[in-house]
């Protein structure tokens, strides 16, 4: 996640969308006072900065007035104003009214049939032993993402622009050129891409029942961005 002062945006990062990439691609343009969340395993090129500080406990505490001691005790002690996969919705109440409305939000959205593919690749590859695509449906474990980028209800986006992964290059171009990052049409970088082997489209991957399992469990990003099998 990244909260630029100097060029006036705000990066929230999505899960299997290129997003350490693009942090990896913004850590140099951003200034001494910019936000930039830790990636881990550190990579090249990333330097996080400006993330702790105090959380006001508070305001948490008294919507949960039955766990006002957990809260308190957990307010005081963690010192990540700021984390990697932050949600909007977080990150909203952790920033002036003004930075909110002013800087320019976006994220990276992803076909949910590709980004489940490269999750299963990217979970099998840190497992130790083999993991079939019908075990880690089964567990579902998979990388929502819409929660990250819309509001409470889940139904509406409150971010300025959602890029697709499908035209990442294209679209980021456009945002770039809007937030005055300059850009040569290619990141420079390929993080964590190398879990997925087989190159294979998804298509000729999932039969009809995997495809069912990833069509429901998505249902809310498929109907906010009319994705299709």
């Amino acid at each position: 996640m990244i909260i630029s002062h100097e060029h006036k945006f705000i990066f929230i990062k999505t899960a299997k969308t290129a997003g350490t990439s693009i942090e990896v691609f913004l850590s140099p343009h951003c200034g001494a006072r910019d936000i930039l969340t830790p990636i881990v395993p550190p990579v090249e090129g990333h330097r996080p900065r400006n993330y702790r500080g105090f959380i006001n406990p508070f305001p948490a505490a008294l919507r949960h007035p039955r766990k006002v001691i957990p809260i308190l005790i957990e307010g005081l002690r963690r010192s990540d104003r700021f984390f990697n996969h932050m949600p909007a919705t977080l990150i909203q109440k952790r920033v002036s009214a003004r930075v909110w409305q002013e800087y320019y939000k976006f994220c990276v959205e992803r076909n949910p049939w590709d980004k489940v593919l490269s999750h299963y690749h990217m979970a099998a590859a840190r497992r130790e032993s083999s993991l079939s695509l019908d075990e880690y449906l089964a567990r579902r474990r998979f990388p929502w993402n819409s929660y990250r980028y819309t509001d409470r209800t889940g139904a509406k986006i409150i971010v300025d622009r959602v890029v697709r992964f499908e035209n990442l290059l294209g679209d980021l171009a456009e945002v770039f050129a809007d937030i005055g990052i300059p850009f040569e049409g290619h990141l420079g970088v390929r993080a964590k891409g190398d879990y997925r082997a087989d190159p294979a489209p998804y298509r000729t991957v999932f039969n009809d029942a995997q495809r069912a399992i990833v069509a429901q469990a998505f249902e809310r990003e498929i109907d906010l961005h009319g994705y299709v099998f």
